[in-house]
């Protein structure tokens, strides 16, 4: 099983319920070809760079997980043709995912005194 990661850019306009369905429709594509998935970093919507089918922004979706080509194959063919999506990009990571980590404690307040 190869590490891998899909940058897919899903249509502006599509309700967050219809663009949940997508992402867990790819879910279970990669746990059926007995991948492993390791998540899902929804970035919101974004400003396009260039117009795609006359839009000027799209949803981002980041997802993580490991599987064999073969499965990256069926899953970027039905994500190709998934009415929504307006482009994807899959990559093999090349540096393990490491679990996120919690962003250090805030400093205490210094107190101000006043000078005298």
């Amino acid at each position: 099983m190869n590490p891998y990661e899909i940058m897919l850019m899903l249509d502006p306009e599509l309700a967050d319920e219809r663009q949940a369905e997508i992402v867990s429709k790819a879910r279970e594509l990669v746990e059926k070809g007995a991948g492993v998935w390791h998540g899902h970093e929804p970035w919101g919507q974004r400003k396009l760079a260039y117009e795609i089918a006359k839009k000027t922004e799209a949803g981002y979706h980041l997802l993580y997980f490991d599987c064999d080509p073969a499965t990256l194959d069926e899953l970027t063919r039905v994500l190709k043709i998934t009415e929504g999506s307006m482009r994807l990009l899959a990559v093999r990571r090349t540096t393990p995912l490491r679990p996120r980590q919690a962003a250090p404690p805030a400093a205490p307040a210094e107190s101000v005194h006043a000078a005298e």
